[in-house]
């Protein structure tokens, strides 16, 4: 089995900041149709299709959410194509970001540490 880590970073827009940590758990629960595990560190983690672990919590402020995953990178292409589809769908629905403006947000901040 072959695994890829990745942590990113995702801005969350402004109105969604306030019901942030209920939406990360709320948002899993309807996108992945899983229930997370909650940590005491205020972090949730579940399991779905081509992510061994999806693991979600409040940035600084609780104005960014950071997501951890680990992949299966020997799942077939059908689970890559659904996993991928969902957890767009997912950040969506709790950074308020299309996947458009997601990337546009990623480009500024690229360009704010040069």
């Amino acid at each position: 089995m072959s695994l890829k880590n990745i942590m990113q970073e995702y801005q969350i827009k402004r109105g969604y900041t306030k019901t942030l940590t209920d939406s990360m758990a709320q948002g899993l629960r309807d996108q992945f149709g899983a229930e997370p595990r909650a940590s005491s560190e205020g972090r949730y983690t579940i399991t779905y299709g081509a992510l061994l672990r999806l693991e979600v919590w409040p940035g600084a402020e609780g104005k960014t959410l950071i997501v951890d995953t680990e992949a299966n990178k020997d799942a077939d292409d059908e689970t890559i194509i659904d996993t991928n589809r969902r957890f767009r769908n997912y950040l969506q629905q709790v950074t308020g970001y299309t996947a458009k403006e997601r990337a546009k947000k990623a480009q500024q901040a690229l360009k704010g540490k040069e």
